[in-house]
């Protein structure tokens, strides 16, 4: 059993690693580290139960690094407790597991990417609603800095988190009073951290963020709470123990030159590492149901059904087969029909309300204990979540997403509402899957497709009612698109999706009747794209394309495939959404814009 004079032997250890892994690097955050010298030492020391052996060990007590500029001292740490093995003097060297903010394509003990102040609770409260239903006794531990405590995201994860009654989740707020370029906030006044804190139904301790045993004695408390979130708001000093350092401004994001370092030694007892027995967690057995059986499709083919209404119909068909499947949606269910997910498994389905940034914290946060999270809201909300989306990525996430009500055809609600830019947001992102099913059987297939495909994938769903195109049976692959009309006599390829590729469809008949045959794509996945198959097409098709999409001209469809065409002596045109949209009956917003047959044809007839 370790003792309070060991952990205090650790914490100085931690410093000193700290100093020297930043020094050797040249550059870090040095100062923040040792702010949580004594909390990342209590937790990681004694607080905790972890297979220092198995980083994905699933009842593993989970620490997320919300302050992510702190990484140094959470290498230090798992060194030191013997689960990381590489040299702390690779810190930041390319090809280390030791990057500059932890990431968890490198360091499999950091769980999620970090380094965008203001996400960790989120995270937090995922793991530890995974935790519930699981039903599994493990806990959450979030170290947050405070200077990241202005941003909304944290707000809106206290709320949630007290709302779901999260007794194992404990947050730990290191308030070090200094952040970037100068004094935070609130600066050292932990009592108005504290009302701000119990305001949002949280159990609030207030501790020196320095004592060993007053660290020790608030996680006891926090683990005899059975309802509310604990968080511990630990009063520290930047740069503790360092007399040139500590509670000095001008100190952030600095590494220590030769010199500094030398006198900075001096000032930290140097002792040899503890002998340390890190306590495991108790294996809890259990296991959720999964099932790889395909849901079952049926659809007319004089069926009209929208799209969002089938992500709905293939979440709930999902989760009665499959307990690894959650659902969260923000506050839009009746919208997304993520709804229809919860009149089947209650007990699965989130309500993130209004909080896109925390809904997709949360559901990745929930990934990360091995579900597989669907989080929907409106395509356009979802530009508010954009650095969630994008960390997200970062973290090697099993999520799916879902932007509803996109484009210009939602109609009469006006431009606010209409997600016209989604596309090219979720393009960006490394390893992204986008998808954008066009009747109520892709929609089904690429859900089912979305539950057993790991990464981040998106899917745009469509408020109009549209057309059943394909067969119960028809099959759609990652990376595809599908050819639904042509012949020897196409002189031209119509690309559509959505909403699009039925004025696609169409356009086309009347373009037959006038000897002008084109052939139609179906392109239901965006994101990858089989280029070559696609200029294969093209080179048999009359080499003219007209590309048509529900969005803004810039990341969208048309962009990227006239990127492909462009040593390919093509003759290209590209109709999208090119002003801002007003508000109408969605058939005179297509025509107004140009992205409906009638504009399809003339531009057709002006390639041909």
């Amino acid at each position: 059993m370790v003792n309070i004079n060991q952990l205090k032997e650790i914490a100085n250890i931690l410093r000193r690693d700290s100093l020297i892994m930043t020094n050797e690097a040249g550059s870090g955050h040095p100062t923040s580290c040792l702010s949580s010298a004594e909390i990342i030492t209590s937790l990681f020391f004694k607080e905790m139960k972890y297979d220092i052996t198995d980083p994905f060990n699933s009842d593993n007590d989970e620490f997320i690094l919300s302050k992510g500029h702190a990484a140094p001292i959470l290498y230090s740490a798992l060194y030191r407790a013997g689960a990381s093995k590489e040299s702390l003097h690779n810190l930041r060297k390319f090809g280390s597991s030791y990057e500059g903010h932890s990431m968890p394509s490198s360091f499999k003990w950091a769980k999620v990417a970090t380094g965008s102040l203001g996400q960790g609770l989120s995270v937090g409260v995922g793991i530890a609603l995974a935790a519930k239903m699981q039903k599994k006794n493990f806990r959450t531990y979030v170290l947050m800095g405070d200077s990241e405590c202005v941003e909304g995201s944290i707000y809106e994860a206290l709320q949630l988190a007290a709302y779901n009654n999260l007794g194992n989740l404990c947050a730990i707020v290191d308030v070090n009073r200094l952040g970037q370029s100068g004094e935070t906030m609130l600066g050292h006044d932990v009592s108005s951290y504290k009302k701000r804190f119990e305001g949002f139904g949280w159990n609030v301790l207030v501790v020196n963020g320095h004592d060993l045993n007053a660290l020790l004695s608030s996680f006891s408390k926090a683990r005899q709470q059975s309802k509310k979130p604990t968080i511990i708001i630990a009063k520290t000093l930047k740069g503790k123990g360092i007399s040139f350092l500590e509670n000095k401004e001008n100190w952030h994001g600095k590494a220590l030159n030769k010199e500094q370092l030398e006198l900075a030694l001096k000032e930290i007892p140097d002792s040899e590492m503890p002998e340390i027995k890190i306590s495991k967690p108790n294996k809890s057995g259990i296991k959720l149901k999964e099932s790889d059986k395909d849901i079952e499709i049926n659809y007319n083919p004089e069926d009209k059904i929208a799209t969002r209404e089938a992500y709905g119909s293939a979440l709930a068909k999902l989760g009665k087969i499959n307990d690894l499947i959650v659902v969260t949606d923000g506050e839009t269910k009746n919208s997304t029909h993520a709804e229809d997910f919860l009149k089947v498994k209650p007990n699965r389905y989130v309500e993130a309300f209004i909080a896109e940034q925390n809904m997709v914290g949360m559901a990745l946060g929930l990934s990360v204990k091995g579900f597989i999270p669907f989080a929907s809201t409106f395509a356009c909300f979802l530009s508010r979540a954009h650095d969630q989306i994008r960390m997200a990525a970062l973290s090697n996430p099993n999520l799916t997403i879902c932007g509803s009500h996109c484009g210009i055809s939602i109609g009469q609600d006006g431009a606010s509402q209409m997600g016209l830019e989604d596309i090219s947001m979720f393009r960006a992102l490394p390893n992204s899957i986008v998808f954008y099913p066009s009747d109520a059987v892709s929609t089904e297939k690429i859900v089912q497709l979305c539950s057993r495909e790991k990464g981040l994938k998106y899917i745009r769903t469509t408020r109009e009612k549209t057309s059943v195109i394909y067969k119960n049976d028809e099959d759609f692959k990652i990376g595809d698109f599908k050819v639904i009309k042509s012949s020897k006599k196409d002189k031209c390829v119509l690309v559509g999706a959505g909403i699009t590729l039925h004025e696609c469809l169409k356009a086309a008949k009347e373009l037959d009747i006038n000897n002008k045959y084109v052939c139609v794509v179906d392109l239901y996945c965006v994101k990858p794209f089989n280029a070559s198959k696609f200029i294969d097409l093209v080179k048999h098709s009359g080499k003219n394309v007209v590309v048509v999409e529900d969005h803004y001209s810039e990341g969208g469809i048309g962009e990227m495939i006239s990127g492909i065409l462009v040593d390919q002596d093509v003759k290209f045109r590209h109709l999208c959404v090119k002003k801002i949209p007003h508000s109408g009956p969605s058939n005179e917003l297509l025509d107004k814009f140009e992205i409906n047959s009638k504009a399809i044809i003339k531009a057709v007839k002006e390639l041909l």
